[in-house]
């Protein structure tokens, strides 16, 4: 167990792990959803969309530092594929291929 040094007490850190824990052992999914939920609300209420639009940016700029070229292919395939599964195909470019093609164009931009 993580103390402090000072006079042997329990860390912050500590504490909200115990916390967590306690609280994961008496609550269930639907719980938790719930409460995302309320908080995504309460967060729409206080926000406007540059804010948004901000941690839009700061995710995918730190997604971009985190992934390969790899990444952005196998979630555009994966994009497109679920599209054409959705529209059963309109004779153009295949969706796939406009995934995989996305994702080959976002990790040129990434890597430039």
């Amino acid at each position: 167990m993580a103390r402090n040094n000072d006079n042997n007490k329990m860390s912050r850190e500590e504490a909200g792990r115990m916390g967590g824990e306690a609280t994961a052992k008496n609550h269930d999914k639907e719980f938790y959803q719930e409460i995302g939920q309320k908080g995504g609300e309460a967060t729409a209420k206080n926000h406007d969309k540059d804010f948004y639009q901000e941690i839009g940016q700061k995710g995918g700029e730190a997604t971009s530092r985190s992934h390969g070229k790899e990444f952005y292919q196998e979630i555009g395939q994966k994009g497109g594929e679920a599209r054409s599964d959705s529209d059963g195909g309109d004779g153009k470019m295949s969706r796939e291929e406009a995934g995989r093609k996305g994702g080959e164009a976002r990790a040129r931009q990434r890597d430039n």
